[in-house]
């Protein structure tokens, strides 16, 4: 490629270039500036556009929330800013970025990690995206071997599930598009209520059946809608533990 022929365009002309939809948005590709990884696809409006070039940061505008979006606000995960431009036809944008963290809600790098497997012989690589809470929670925070305990201590057993209620409360607030966090929360209390119902009578006929692997996936995904109904209830996780520290030392019956 010959870098001779870019055009550089003035910021106050940068916008009224971009062939904006009957919406008044344009796709923007989001790409690692130093390793050239595509990390995701976003929207932008002149007013988001604007954002990002004063910023410096990557603001986006959210098709289902209907507002303005700034990657990392409440994750950290910022993006700065390093290259802009739009291409010959002048209807996509693409945005080259320092990612200060994971580009995806996942918790991935980049959000395009579903792998075709094609007639090369090449791997998938993961498998497609699920719209359910068990693949979700496993590509946020990641998989431990069955059975295995953490070496953080005995306390460090459980931090998964502080990680995972951050991980739920950032969803509440960015409703990142595509997350199943996402769907619940805007389906209300009452999908969520029912899925919390589902889940408890997986569990049930996964121990009747006496099937632990089943059991093991079914209380997984139990626990994780009951942090989600925790989260719509605004209901802090710690008060639930300070609840059971609480029982636990009330005098024991066995002791008299």
């Amino acid at each position: 490629m010959n870098r001779d022929t870019d055009v550089i365009v003035a910021p106050n002309e940068f916008a009224a270039n971009v062939k904006w939809d009957a919406h008044g948005l344009a796709p923007a590709i989001v790409q690692d500036a130093d390793s050239k990884e595509v990390l995701t696809l976003a929207y932008m409006n002149e007013e988001s556009l604007r954002r990002s070039i004063e910023s410096g940061e990557t603001w986006f505008w959210s098709r289902s929330r209907q507002e303005f979006w700034h990657k990392g606000a409440t994750s950290g995960n910022v993006q700065k800013i390093v290259s802009l431009s739009y291409d010959c036809d002048g209807d996509a944008l693409l945005v080259g970025v320092q990612p200060a963290g994971p580009a995806c809600h996942t918790g991935r790098v980049s959000c395009f990690f579903n792998k075709a497997a094609l007639e090369t012989g090449t791997s998938p690589g993961a498998a497609p995206a699920a719209v359910e809470a068990g693949a979700e929670s496993d590509r946020v925070l990641g998989q431990q071997p069955s059975g295995q305990r953490s070496e953080d201590g005995e306390g460090g057993r459980f931090n998964v599930l502080g990680e995972l209620e951050r991980v739920i409360a950032e969803r509440f607030i960015e409703r990142p598009e595509g997350a199943y966090t996402t769907y619940l929360f805007e389906k209300g209390i009452d999908k969520i209520l029912k899925k919390v119902g589902e889940e408890s009578a997986e569990s049930i006929i996964a121990a009747k059946n006496g099937d632990n692997d089943e059991l093991r996936l079914e209380v997984s995904d139990l626990i994780y809608h009951l942090l989600v109904l925790l989260e719509e209830r605004k209901l802090p996780l710690d008060d639930i533990m300070n609840e059971l520290a609480r029982r636990h030392e009330r005098p024991r019956r066995d002791q008299y």
